[in-house]
């Protein structure tokens, strides 16, 4: 009995109190829309990130980077830089990494590349870059960058890449107390080069320094280029000098000599560590790109002092070139702070920021020559002299599938040494991903 008046009492207070029903429903809707709304402040932030990757972790290079970096957080200080360098030189070990990123559709804001067929053969050609000839013209580019570089840069008439700086690959660096030690003249021919490696390696001088694979083909291509000459080095890439003929042959001979004057723990030795075998006093000769300049300057080593510096013999008048670059993706994570990224790379006080440091010159034209050392000048000098050629090591004059098939035969035979071997698998390689026919 009680129970029914309890259930009756209830329904007539429920059928009479509809309006005092709805303040419990209604009520925590204020109290629940508060904390969805709160974070908001505080995550926004969170997405004002770029990630940007490269290979530059060490010397000059990186702190190269490093003051550019500065610039753009004066620019953009609400932006958040992520810097997701990868060490191995050439980028040989970034790229990998890079290329399995892309393939799971995780791509950096941006990415570093060479100018050349490493861009264009590869990442434009797979659509995974986005065009910039609208920034170029928003920022004005097209009338600071040098003319013959937008070409490298472009297919069909679209730019894919900002280029940052300009670098010499066929440099000869010396250390010139052990030249004068030794009574030898900094040498501008082949055979003059190998006349003053064997009076060195007579005398107990490690002759060249060299590093790991990279840095083998590195010297292998300046040797091309010095033996072929221009007009048959460049014909390697279009087509129209045989990887089989005599003349490629005496170059792979020449190859095979230099190799024979370098040190026995080259294969160990990263980039930095056969340059600064040269500016210890440990080894006369070292060939490398003019990114060295800016690693010697780190260790607060003098030009003309402790380092010297020559075209690679043969190269006389020749400027082997290569430029580092960023690029925009096909969706990059934030695209607003990716452009942000590359509006810093391509101006004026971002290249005077980082290139005086990481050892080149800029892309651009403008550039104040007085904030660059002695080596940078002439560098500048030869820029605007020189008959300029592209580097194989450095993306300029074949594609990655290319380049990859030199490089398998070049690791072969860095073991064997078999020149016919060698040159066969040159030739194979051209007929497989270049444009020999």
């Amino acid at each position: 009995m009680f129970f029914s008046s309890v259930a009756l009492l209830a329904v007539l207070l429920t059928a009479c109190g509809t309006p005092a029903t709805p303040p419990p429903t209604q009520a925590p809707q204020p109290t629940e829309a508060q904390p969805t709304e709160a974070p908001t402040p505080t995550q926004a932030p969170a997405k004002q990130q770029v990630e940007v990757f490269s290979w530059w972790t060490a010397g000059g290079e990186a702190e190269g980077l490093a003051a550019m970096v500065k610039v753009f957080q004066a620019k953009y200080p609400d932006i958040e830089f992520v810097n997701a360098a990868v060490a191995g030189g050439a980028g040989t070990n970034a790229r990998a990494v890079l290329a399995t990123r892309l393939q799971a559709n995780n791509p950096p804001d941006s990415w570093q590349g060479h100018a050349g067929q490493e861009l264009i053969g590869t990442y434009v050609k797979a659509n995974q870059l986005q065009p910039l000839n609208d920034l170029y013209e928003s920022e004005g580019w097209l009338q600071v960058m040098p003319e013959t570089l937008i070409p490298l840069i472009s297919e069909g008439g679209k730019i894919y890449s900002v280029p940052v700086n300009i670098h010499r690959a066929n440099v000869l660096w010396y250390n010139p107390k052990i030249l004068a030690d030794n009574g030898i003249a900094v040498p501008t021919t082949i055979d003059e080069w190998f006349a003053a490696m064997d009076k060195l390696k007579a005398a107990g001088v490690t002759p060249l320094a060299m590093g790991e694979q990279w840095t083998a083909m590195h010297l292998f291509e300046t040797i091309l280029l010095g033996t072929l000459g221009v007009e048959k080095y460049n014909g390697l890439w279009n087509g129209t000098t045989d990887w089989g003929s005599p003349e490629v042959k005496q170059a792979l001979e020449n190859y095979k000599k230099a190799l024979s004057y370098t040190n026995a723990d080259a294969a160990s030795l990263a980039w930095q560590d056969a340059a600064q075998l040269v500016v210890d006093g440990d080894a006369a000769f070292n060939v490398m790109g003019d990114w060295a300049e800016g690693f010697f300057r780190s260790l607060g080593k003098t030009p003309k002092v402790d380092y010297g510096w020559a075209p690679v013999p043969g190269t006389v008048g020749v400027f082997q070139f290569l430029s580092d670059s960023f690029v925009l993706p096909v969706n990059p994570p934030h695209p607003e702070a990716a452009l942000a990224w590359l509006k810093v790379a391509g101006s004026k006080e971002g290249q005077e920021a980082f290139n005086p440091i990481k050892g080149s010159i800029c892309a651009r034209t403008d550039c104040d020559k007085s904030l660059f050392g002695e080596y940078l000048q002439s560098a500048m000098d030869d820029w605007a002299k020189d008959i300029v050629v592209g580097s194989l090591t450095h993306g300029v004059v074949a594609n990655d599938s290319w380049k990859t098939e030199i490089n398998n035969a070049l690791g072969i035979f860095l073991a064997d040494l078999n020149v016919d071997n060698f040159q066969s698998a040159l030739v194979a390689a051209c007929k497989s991903s270049g444009p020999c026919q």
